[in-house]
């Protein structure tokens, strides 16, 4: 095991440093506590400081608790843990492949513990699809468009890019943030996976404590933000036809209204947007998003899952983010989450500024 593998766990070469070393990760989480230590700051640290935390001075400790940590976020099963510990661990990679790029003098002493440009493009088959010219880089135009879906900003349009023989150009620096997103994907899309009985028991005391954190900081807060481009899919053709005056059924119903009380819309709003639909009835739907809202029942009823929306017909227009979530409230947090603040307009703000607007 060397300090390159721990330095870049996710790489194939760590994975393969780890099983050449005939790891027995059960024996692992049952008898190292140092590993289980350091795996359980990776991923309190990822979801208080968007980092990993310091590196254990020994490199056996440090590349283990890569894969304890992901037991453990695997065992908490919580779609926000999962999301801000792969953005952390590629943050802290892109940290520190930047540095080793950029630096001039390459010191015999960390030889072996720096990674270099050829072998992170390699590590994720991009050799042959990005050349570098001059002071910049040229990619394949397919690569760009997957590597480059995640980040916002007019900048990174396909429309607004030098295009010239199937390859966009690229800086060096935009390139780095796509290395990095290509981490956070390959770390992301294996979580959560199913954790062996014997190994879960052994950390279910860590898991609690991430659980404890999770709850600490209400990550899994409603959210207050009414955003409908981003809403899901479902969200919006249910959003569309109560827009539309059609009609819902029960279900359909159900479904958007538990959404919008997710997301922080009042009795009043909700009511509001329901008054074109045929059979509107103020009372009526006032009392139903009460209800559901828990105002005049015990119960404060959640926005039905993927699984059913899809056994009511109420799962349409899927899109690639759809494949990787299995609840429209945890496709809207991504969005929101992924999105920079200063670019989100809330659409109560939108309309109460036409209102001002209309009444001036």
């Amino acid at each position: 095991m060397q300090p390159l593998h721990a330095r870049y766990p996710f790489t194939t070469a760590a994975r393969e440093a780890v099983e050449a070393a005939a790891v027995d990760l059960g024996e692992v989480v049952a008898t190292d506590e140092a590993v289980v230590e350091r795996a359980l700051e990776r991923v309190q640290s990822a979801i208080t400081n968007r980092t990993v935390g310091k590196p254990h001075r020994q490199t056996r400790v440090e590349l283990l608790s890569y894969p304890v940590a992901r037991v453990l976020v695997s065992l908490v099963d919580q779609h926000v843990c999962t999301r801000k510990y792969a953005a952390a661990e590629a943050e802290t990679a892109y940290d520190r492949f930047v540095e080793e790029f950029e630096s001039t003098t390459e010191l015999k002493s960390t030889r072996g513990s720096q990674i270099e440009l050829r072998d992170l493009l390699a590590e994720f088959d991009l050799g042959s699809v990005v050349d570098e010219r001059g002071d910049g880089y040229w990619i394949e135009v397919g690569a760009y468009l997957e590597m480059a879906a995640d980040q916002r900003g007019d900048e990174w349009r396909l429309v607004n890019r030098t295009l010239a023989d199937g390859r966009v150009a690229i800086t060096q620096a935009e390139l780095h943030v796509l290395l990095k997103q290509a981490i956070r994907h390959r770390i992301e899309d294996g979580l959560p996976f199913d954790v062996p009985d014997a190994i879960g028991q052994e950390l279910q005391a860590e898991a609690e404590q991430i659980r404890e954190v999770l709850s600490e900081l209400d990550l899994t807060r409603e959210i207050d933000t009414v955003v409908p481009e981003l809403f899901p899919p479902c969200m919006k053709a249910l959003l569309d036809q109560v827009q539309k005056g059609e009609h819902l059924e029960h279900h359909s119903r159900f479904a958007i209204a538990t959404f919008l009380v997710g997301i922080g819309m009042t009795t009043d709003e909700i009511v509001e947007l329901f008054q074109v639909n045929p059979g509107f009835g103020e009372e009526a739907t006032r009392y139903q998003v009460n209800h559901i809202r828990g105002d005049t029942s015990p119960t404060e009823y959640s926005t039905p899952a993927c699984s059913t929306m899809q056994s009511y017909g109420d799962c349409v227009n899927k899109d690639d983010l759809c494949e990787t979530i299995a609840h429209p409230m945890a496709y809207y947090e991504k969005k929101i989450d992924d999105s920079e603040e200063d670019e989100l307009t809330d659409w109560r703000e939108t309309d109460a500024d036409e209102t001002d607007e209309a009444d001036a």
